[in-house]
Parts: structure tokens; C-alpha cells; sequence
């Protein structure tokens, strides 16, 4: 297991991470970014009106430090312009914030390229 390191706006956060984790987490954000683009593939006004509202990624993985990652996909106008909310937890702390899915993806990549 090594450390999984994610840039944030301001600063970085790592932790430890194994490998099925990490793809685990990668194959939940590539769905997201996948409905977002065809979300955003779609003509204004197609089909009558306002489109059906895509569900919300709501990724949880337990363990002992918890990671959360969450994105409501019927805010963001571009799939390059969404955010996630990413939370850490323990017993003793918790981190919360606010990150670029497309940036979250490239760190997922970086972090999937040592195996």
C-alpha cells in the first residue's frame, strides 16, 4: 500500500491507499464525468424541455480512515468545470473540501501509473 496523494486548490492531502481502493474510487468518478459529458452532448431544449436531473455521486469507503466523495451533476454547466466534495475521517479528525473532479481523476491516473 502506498500514499494516494491529491492536489487541492490550496495544498495536497495523501493517505494511504491500496491499489483496488484507488480504482474502485477512479471507476466511480469516470462514471460521473461519463454522465456529465453526455449531459452536456445534449442540444439545449432537446427533447421538450428540462432534462431529467442525473443522480448524485455518493462514493463511501470504509475502513479506518473513511473517504467520502461526493457531486451533485445537475449544478455544474461542463463536466470540466464540476467539483467534488472530498471528506476524510478518523476516530480523530476529519477533513473536508472542495476539488476539481477532472484534477481528482489525474491524481487517481498518476497514483494507478505505479501499477
Amino acid at each position: 500500500m502506498s500514499q494516494l496523494t491529491l492536489n487541492l486548490a490550496e495544498g495536497s492531502v495523501a493517505f494511504d491507499c491500496t491499489e483496488s481502493d484507488a480504482r474502485a474510487l477512479q471507476a466511480a468518478l469516470h462514471e460521473l464525468m461519463g454522465r456529465l459529458k453526455a449531459l452536456a452532448a445534449k442540444p439545449a431544449g432537446a427533447g421538450g424541455g428540462r432534462p431529467a436531473p442525473l443522480p448524485s455521486l455518493d462514493y463511501k469507503h470504509p475502513g479506518d480512515l473513511r473517504v467520502e466523495v461526493f457531486c451533485n451533476p445537475n449544478i455544474w454547466p461542463t463536466p470540466y468545470a464540476a467539483k467534488v466534495l472530498l471528506t476524510l475521517k478518523s476516530d480523530r479528525m476529519r477533513l473536508s473540501t472542495e476539488t476539481d473532479l477532472s484534477r481528482m481523476l489525474e491524481d487517481l491516473g498518476q497514483y494507478l501509473d505505479q501499477y
